[in-house]
């Protein structure tokens, strides 16, 4: 691997991080966010220290030849534990299970990472290798028993881990099983760059050369497995980010019909939010303006005014023809519970009172009221209300309706 690579995978696993941190202050107490939030720093910290630069740079400023080397190994296992009690975490189960489970994980490896230092600061490694430690010193007292120390614990977590994760892959279907099958995937190939060291230290042991094997072979496998586990990891967060954002903009277009009828019965501009606002905002406000309106609206609601008189609005201001839309309003209100046509069942309290999810149906069963009216009014053969009024179920136009039944300029 080139030395861009390394910090390449730093940047993409850092930026990763930073885009968590506001959700990590928010929910630090939730143990899925913290225990994603600390893996992702560690995977970093990884390719971090293990670029070739970065080793030399360590063992000069630490003045111990190969100082990088317990460091790296000990991230290594670091992140390893972190991959299981994330895994834990994220199967779920009894939360007194859950915790001792944890508990034991973090216990067993931080007892390996101790026990590499020690093991490094017994042996003797006064001669820098950067690429090839494992089988330069893989006869030496201590250090060969520190490198299989730390092979053998990370090739232990990626088992369990693929293990759990084929066992859950079984159980539930979609993106997430997807995203647990790579997982797997990637914790296999870990397993044959295990493999592929500790075949090049029992050839060391046995009098042969085999390290290109550790050199070479080990380190392009390592780097398809963390790139598969990282991938895996991020596709069901990834995936539910995006339906969610999918449904939130489904809504606030679904909103619209309930939103311009809004804008052209009641007297006032809606407030104008910035162009660069956040989807959430815009759905906030949108929704915000309807509640507005449908309060204005009030004591209008299942009140028509008498014959011959002129509609207003609450303001007390004129709005030709506001009448029909109020009208149109109740009746979607009324198809949207069931009321059968005739019955006055849009009490105020009840319009009032509906949910956010009510107000998406409301809106789309006054989307179906305004096509079909307008069909009628072209059936029977009298101009259409306004072309204007067919944009209140239009895609493309955030401008108010001129109101139903006005000629176009």
């Amino acid at each position: 691997m080139t030395t861009l690579y390394f910090y390449l995978l730093v940047g993409v696993l850092s930026a990763a991080f930073a885009l968590r941190v506001p959700r990590l202050v928010r929910h630090w107490r939730d143990p899925l966010v913290r225990s994603v939030s600390l893996l992702l720093p560690l995977g970093a910290a990884v390719f971090f220290f293990a670029a070739p630069p970065t080793i030399s740079q360590v063992n000069a400023l630490t003045g111990i030849p190969n100082f990088s080397v317990p460091l790296v190994y000990g991230i290594v296992t670091a992140a390893s534990a972190a991959l299981i009690n994330l895994t834990i975490i994220w199967r779920g189960g009894p939360e007194e299970r859950r915790r001792a489970a944890t508990r034991w994980c973090v216990g067993i490896y931080g007892a390996v990472i101790a026990t590499q230092f020690t093991l490094f600061a017994y042996g003797e490694a006064p001669v820098e290798r950067r690429l090839d430690f494992d089988t330069y010193y893989a006869t030496t007292p201590y250090l060969r028993e520190m490198v299989v120390l730390c092979v053998l614990s990370y090739g232990l977590a990626n088992l369990v881990l693929a293990r759990l994760c084929w066992r859950w892959s079984r159980e539930i279907p979609g993106l997430l099983r997807s995203g647990l099958l790579l997982i797997v995937t990637g914790s296999s190939l870990s397993l044959v760059y295990v493999a592929c060291k500790l075949l090049a230290i029992g050839a060391r042991w046995a009098g042969h050369d085999w390290d290109g094997i550790s050199t070479t072979l080990a380190p392009t496998v390592s780097s398809l497995a963390s790139l598969l586990q990282c991938v895996g990891l991020a596709l069901p967060s990834a995936s539910q980010a995006a339906a969610g954002l999918w449904r939130r903009w489904s809504q606030y277009r679904r909103l619209r019909p309930l939103w311009l009828v809004m804008r052209a019965v009641t007297p006032y501009e809606p407030v104008r939010i910035p162009w660069w606002s956040s989807l959430g905002k815009r759905q906030l406000r949108r929704t915000c303006d309807i509640r507005d309106g449908l309060r204005l609206l009030a004591p209008r609601l299942g009140h028509p005014a008498p014959a011959g008189e002129q509609p207003h609005t609450p303001s007390g201001g004129p709005r030709p023809d506001a009448e029909r839309h109020v009208a149109m309003l109740v009746a979607a209100f009324d198809a949207l519970r069931g009321t059968p046509p005739g019955r006055a069942g849009s009490g105020v309290e009840d319009m009032l009172s509906i949910d956010d999810e009510e107000l998406v149906r409301l809106s789309d069963v006054l989307r179906v009221l305004a096509v079909l009216d307008e069909t009628s009014t072209r059936e029977c053969g009298r101009p259409s209300p306004s072309r204007n009024g067919s944009d209140l179920v239009g895609p493309h136009r955030d401008t108010p309706p001129a109101p139903l039944g006005r000629a176009d300029a």
